[in-house]
């Protein structure tokens, strides 16, 4: 499966964000979305992920060269960023229920692992609302990363998480990461240094 970015280009208003930017992002390997804090990175990945339309251009999701039905597309990709809203009324097995309603798990997982991975057995049936903002970055990483999706988007996925999360995240996102096209969003190396290739948001500036 591929994403294919053919002239895309998206702007506000009349500013533009970034123009002619072609690119292919393959099954099975895994970049980064790279450039300074308010250069777009994050909004390249909203396209990508169809929470933004482009301004200009096409993409396409591509299985065997053949397009994905639009109309589907929420169950080949996974997102995880920090501006991400939870439900905040759910508990936590709640929230991870309601989630792989949608979503299948990856192999092996269920509700219970997914919590004994997040090492918030204790937090289960706590209300959302009441989780630091550490633990809500951890809960939105686990439900992208735990899905078996072979799309996983993440944007900035350290917000948030202290240096023992940050632990976590690497640990996590190696174990979650093998045949999947993985995109991250990022400017801080830690995020993304176990990605193979990148794209510099600079380079397509207007």
């Amino acid at each position: 499966m591929t994403i294919d970015l053919k002239n895309i280009g998206r702007r506000f208003n009349r500013e533009w964000i970034f123009r002619n930017l072609s690119y292919v992002f393959e099954q099975d390997s895994s970049y980064a979305i790279l450039g300074a804090n308010g250069s777009g990175k994050s909004t390249l990945l909203q396209v990508i992920a169809g929470s933004l339309s482009p301004s200009e251009g096409q993409i396409s999701f591509l299985q065997n060269g053949k397009k994905l039905d639009e109309e589907a597309l929420f169950k080949y990709i996974s997102f995880a960023s920090p501006y991400l809203e939870l439900i905040e009324e759910f508990t936590l097995i709640e929230l991870i229920n309601f989630h792989f309603n949608f979503k299948p798990y990856q192999q092996d997982l269920n509700a219970k692992s997914v919590i004994d991975l997040l090492g918030l057995e204790k937090s289960k049936h706590k209300a959302i609302k009441y989780f630091s903002s550490g633990m809500k970055q951890r809960t939105k990483l686990a439900l992208a990363c735990c899905s078996d999706t072979p799309f996983l988007l993440l944007d900035e996925p350290t917000s948030n998480l202290d240096s023992q999360g940050i632990d976590w995240y690497k640990s996590f996102i190696k174990q979650f990461s093998s045949n999947r096209l993985v995109i991250v969003c990022s400017n801080q190396e830690h995020e993304y240094d176990f990605c193979e290739k990148s794209l510099n948001i600079q380079n397509y500036k207007p």
